[in-house]
């Protein structure tokens, strides 16, 4: 056994006269196989990453309870939000000289320093992080390092403060220490959801690349045939011959995986400066699991040995150099099928799920069964292109002879054009989506004031703030609303409603109330998708009330005055819908308990530059204020960021797969004139023009290129549909996308054609018939 694999090794690299086919052959089955292994890796690194991830995340979690030794640490969270952007700060103040350090930091920065992550520091440097790095003030003297990070990406910023400052503040945890012990510890690892969800991305990636290297492994097989023939005459047994084929292809396989691990170690580090949709990831965190570093070493090398193996399953060599093909055997549908219908199956079963209603079961079929239909409908091509060519008949002398081939043998050509369909499939299906997503109105209300609200503040100096907002040229006024809640007196903790309670100005920046004095209520109707709300009925009886460790307590009773005047959802602001608004002298003197302020500051001009004067001028107040702009300014421009990405992501990823199942249709055309080189040569003495013959080869490869782009059209937008009524969206189709990867498709077949020109023009000299 050990002569008979040698002896195939010293085959793959050297080979007497046809040396220059068994190099293309290893050179193409190492490209595949490294390319194989470079995708596989990585993917075989999701479940470390997010483990190491859990793991700082859990190293970061605050012990409240007292330790030995340990001074209090006062934590403070500073959400900042900066409109298109934000970033989590965190304000420490030492309770004593042993206060716990947080993960990340050497040292706890002192009143007036700024820790910053190196992402938080990038955004502050940057021009739009300028309002940002204002309203944080102090000096940067450090950057939080990776145990302080659970992304690469995360923007966070450690803020020092006394303990003065902040202790008394109504958001302060006292913290002695970080981290839970190890018996507490979930262990991390990537859920079932995000695995299912990574399945569909997975297959558009990896099976034009495990086509291409099937294809490339059975290169050169008429030379490689006749080789073995010779062999045979040697005295080589039939078994041993199976043995040689199988070390021609290991030798490709073996280096293919060397490649593709040093590709896959040279590309990590560039994992670090990639942003996908704003997250980052550290190069390191992707280590493979040794099990699965072992099941892909065994796992590529096997397919392309076996592809090799198999293909010989219908050839017998013989001494003499005879390769008799046996008669084709029937094609095996029902796994075919099976596949599919189980895809079809779960994608229907979908069906019946109520729309939106974020079910997990519902996520997890919709990931398989969209998986199983590209593996389907990929499976079944092979079947569609035979039935068609089948019923095929006439036409001109070129398109007869690609048809007659067809007719004979047409699934090699179809194994290749299936990661076509694959890629093709994939694409209009998450491109669906993205379009669907982004021309989705956002849900709920649109409407806006005359004068919009530019930015909203909460806090506990919203007096202080006011006099700073006076003195911002660009803001022109300053609405404050109170907000409460307010129950059925006789329903004990019953669902009641929300309340706003402001002047006529200030509920104006709210719904469109018409006439208002003061005195008026106002009851705003529910938005498309919320249950109504309870009826304020004039006369009823009801009551504010308050919370205390999540205990609801009853406050004081109001009857709700006559002539409530009722506002239809889409005439207030979206996150008002199924609200009270009252204005003071609708109250009688009553004060409701625990309630929360808030300022609406507008202006006139760009809404953003408001917000970000509005944010800069009250930066003096610091972590004692929220500001946030309303809802739905950034959101148009954060959507289409995203769409943007995923339209540029999933066009460069189509394109490179397309590029390699082109590499693979031209490895094929490859092929196949040189396993045909006398047919072609005879029909060229007999007089049947060159041109007839490439024209031929083009109808060759286009008929099943043709039929998988229909399939693939058809199988995308069919897949998509289930998805998008459950999401809830509209089908919206990018067309100048689909028409880019279907035209692209359709130009591998003209390049391929082109590129086996001079091929064809040689093996059709009559010198090929010397032999004869």
């Amino acid at each position: 056994m050990i002569r008979d694999l040698l002896l195939g090794l010293r085959l793959a690299v050297g080979g007497g006269r046809i040396s220059g086919q068994a190099l293309l052959r290893l050179l193409m089955t190492t490209l595949g196989v490294a390319l194989v292994v470079a995708v596989l890796l990585p993917a075989a690194s999701i479940n470390t990453m997010v483990g190491k991830q859990s793991e700082r995340s859990e190293a970061q979690t605050a012990t409240a309870e007292p330790q030995p030794g340990a001074d209090p640490l006062y934590r403070l969270h500073w959400f900042i939000d900066s409109g298109d952007d934000y970033l989590q700060a965190t304000v420490l103040a030492p309770g004593g000289p042993n206060a716990p350090v947080p993960p990340g930091l050497d040292r706890l920065p002192a009143q007036g320093e700024v820790v910053v992550s190196p992402a938080a520091a990038d955004f502050l440097d940057s021009e739009a992080g300028a309002s940002t790095r204002a309203r944080i003030g102090g000096t940067i003297v450090g950057e939080v390092g990776k145990p302080g990070l659970v992304k690469a990406g995360d923007r966070v910023v450690f803020v020092g403060a006394s303990a003065d400052q902040i202790k008394d503040e109504s958001y302060t945890e006292t913290v002695y220490g970080f981290g839970i012990p190890p018996s507490e510890s979930s262990g991390g690892g990537i859920d079932i959801v995000t695995m299912a969800l990574v399945a569909p991305i997975a297959a558009v990636l990896l099976v034009p690349l495990l086509i291409f290297v099937t294809t490339a492994s059975r290169m050169g097989a008429a030379q490689r045939e006749r080789r073995l023939a010779a062999l045979r005459l040697l005295g080589v047994s039939g078994r041993q011959v199976r043995r040689v084929a199988a070390a021609e292809s290991l030798v490709g396989a073996l280096a293919g995986l060397l490649l593709g691990g040093a590709l896959f170690l040279a590309l990590r580090p560039l994992v670090g400066k990639l942003d996908l949709f704003g997250l980052r990831f550290f190069p390191e965190d992707f280590v493979p699991s040794w099990q699965l570093v072992v099941f892909i070493a065994l796992l590529v090398p096997g397919l392309a040995v076996g592809a090799a193996i198999f293909g010989l399953r219908r050839t017998i060599v013989e001494p003499l150099g005879v390769v008799r093909h046996g008669k084709a055997s029937q094609r095996r549908m029902w796994w075919r099928w099976a596949i599919a219908i189980a895809g079809a199956l779960m994608m229907g079963a979908t069906l019946l799920a109520e729309e939106r209603s974020n079910a997990t079961t519902v996520g997890l079929a919709l990931s398989a069964g969209s998986t199983l239909l590209l593996v389907g409908v990929a499976a079944l091509l092979p079947w569609a292109v035979e039935k068609i060519v089948a019923r095929i008949s006439g036409g001109s002398p070129s398109w007869q002879l690609a048809v007659r081939r067809l007719q004979l043998e047409s699934g090699t050509a179809s194994r290749v054009v299936s990661g076509l369909v694959v890629v093709l499939a994939g694409a209009i299906l998450i491109q669906t989506m993205v379009g669907a997503i982004s021309t989705t109105d956002p849900e709920g209300s649109t409407w806006q004031p005359e004068q919009p609200v530019a930015a909203q503040l909460q806090g506990d100096r919203l007096p202080e703030a006011e006099e700073l907002l006076a003195e911002e040229p660009r803001v022109s006024a300053v609405h404050q609303i109170t907000a409460t809640t307010l129950n059925k007196a006789e329903g004990g903790h019953a669902r009641g409603w929300t309340v706003l309670i402001g002047d006529c100005a200030a509920l104006a920046t709210r719904a469109e109330l018409g006439s208002c004095s003061d005195g008026d209520v106002f009851a705003v109707g529910a938005g498309s998708r919320e249950p109504e709300p309870t009826a304020a009925e004039e006369g009823e009886s009801a009551r504010f009330i308050s919370y205390l460790e999540g205990e609801p307590l009853l406050g004081p009773e109001w009857t709700i005055p006559a002539g409530v005047t009722r506002i239809p959802a889409d005439e207030a602001v979206r996150e008002v819908s199924s609200t009270l608004l009252i204005t003071p002298g609708a109250l009688g003197g009553i004060q409701p308990p625990d309630t929360q302020d808030m300022l609406f500051v507008t202006g006139t001009g760009d809404s953003k530059a408001i917000f970000e004067a509005a944010a800069v001028a009250v930066s003096p107040l610091g972590w004692s204020l929220d500001v946030w702009p309303p809802l739905g300014m950034y959101e148009s421009d954060r959507l289409d960021e995203t769409t943007a990405t995923m339209r540029g992501l999933m066009l460069t990823a189509s394109l490179f797969v397309l590029a390699v199942a082109a590499l693979s249709l031209l490895m094929l055309s490859i092929e196949q004139i040189t396993e045909r080189r006398r047919p072609l040569a005879a029909l060229s003495a007999a007089g049947v023009p060159l041109s007839v013959l490439a024209r031929g080869s083009l109808w060759q490869i286009a008929i099943p290129v043709g039929v998988g782009v229909v399939l693939a059209v058809v199988a995308g937008i069919g897949i998509t549909l289930p998805t998008l009524r459950y999401a809830g969206l509209d089908l919206s189709l990018d067309i100048g996308l689909i028409g880019v990867v279907c035209g692209a498709a359709i130009m591998a077949v003209l390049v391929t054609t082109v590129l086996t020109l001079p091929l064809l023009r040689q093996v059709t000299k009559l010198d090929s018939l010397r032999a004869e």
